[in-house]
């Protein structure tokens, strides 16, 4: 006996229907996958603009063909593969002769960064060449000073922390100053490594655009050019606790990568080679920890130090520590004073 095959409207109801869940998961992954890929995109345009070979409307003008090629390309490919390879091409276009990109100590240098700091160790004593030392007007004319200065191991003392804001609260610079006794302070200031008109800009620090700038020099010129001739800036003084083994330890940390920067120039980083980024690259990678967030938004530096017990005075609350850690007004008063170290610290704990 033949089976009777089943009716259309039987066999319709035997398919079943595709979950609209389904679709709504693989339209949201599809539009996810396409924004995420903007960044890299975004990325590279970036480089194009910042570290191009035609600084300004030059990069602008390649950066935007790069982008219509790139769309142009995009739009003809047949297929998903074809798509994914011309991505792949375009990006490839920027990021190969990105990375063939170069930092050097040899540029047209702003006064400031003109010379490269040096650093020999001879038994005890500690010496610095290109030791900066400008002296600053309040009517804006700089004296431009760079020294040789010598300090002795045996001497040192402790190690201050100046924390320098200059508009958002989250964002500060930080000046490691190393205490030598009658031999005086030896600061150091990590900076953008800037050519002559050339303009800090944080998108900039993404990329190649500054040389890593280790400064070593006078807390006359690194503190007083912040809180006397820049405007609007706030400078924080902070003992720190750190006994005279521990102080020499991190000075040499200093005194290695003055050597090693004079040898091979680094590119500056804002994420990853900063002035408080670098400063944990300098440890030995067995004493590093899992990264603080603070370590980015660097004007609550002073916040994590208090939580890790960093400061000498522990008494106090940190409110406290900082209001009489303000030094922007005795600074003034010491201007042209020749014991400005020590009037700056009058009335600091831990002083």
């Amino acid at each position: 006996m033949e089976t009777p095959s089943p009716s259309s409207g039987d066999r319709a109801s035997t398919i079943t229907p595709r979950p609209q869940g389904a679709k709504v998961v693989r339209f949201i992954g599809r539009n996810l996958l396409r924004l995420l890929l903007l960044f890299p995109i975004a990325w590279c345009f970036g480089a194009v603009y910042f570290d191009g070979p035609f600084p300004g409307t030059g990069n602008l003008v390649i950066g935007v063909l790069w982008l219509a090629l790139l769309g142009c390309l995009l739009f003809r490919a047949r297929s998903g593969r074809g798509r994914w390879l011309t991505l792949a091409a375009g990006l490839a276009l920027v990021i190969v002769p990105w990375s063939f990109k170069q930092p050097s100590n040899d540029r047209n240098w702003s006064p400031e960064y003109a010379r490269t700091a040096g650093a020999t160790i001879d038994g005890d004593a500690v010496t610095f060449t290109n030791y900066r030392n400008f002296d600053y007007a309040l009517d804006g004319s700089v004296t431009e000073r760079w020294e040789t200065r010598t300090v002795h191991l045996s001497k040192l003392r402790g190690i201050d922390f100046f924390l320098n804001y200059w508009g958002s609260p989250l964002i500060a610079h930080p000046i490691f100053s190393f205490d030598f006794g009658d031999e005086g302070h030896i600061a150091f200031s990590i900076e953008t490594r800037r050519e002559k008109g050339e303009v800090y800009t944080t998108l900039g620090g993404l990329y190649k655009l500054y040389e890593l700038c280790y400064l070593v020099g006078d807390e006359r010129d690194f503190v007083r050019v912040r809180t006397n001739i820049r405007k609007d800036e706030d400078a924080y003084l902070f003992r720190l606790s750190a006994p005279p083994e521990q102080a020499r330890a991190r000075f040499l940390e200093y005194v290695t990568q003055i050597q090693n920067l004079a040898k091979k120039p680094r590119f500056y980083n804002v994420l990853t080679a900063n002035c408080t980024t670098a400063i944990r690259s300098q440890l030995h990678v067995q004493k590093k920890s899992i990264p603080d967030w603070r370590l980015l938004l660097n004007g609550k530096l002073d916040e994590m130090f208090a939580e890790h017990g960093l400061f000498a005075v522990k008494d106090l609350p940190l409110s406290e520590l900082k209001e009489k850690g303000h030094v922007d007004e005795r600074a003034l008063q010491a201007q042209d004073d020749p014991q400005f170290s020590r009037k700056i610290r009058i009335g600091v704990p831990g002083y």
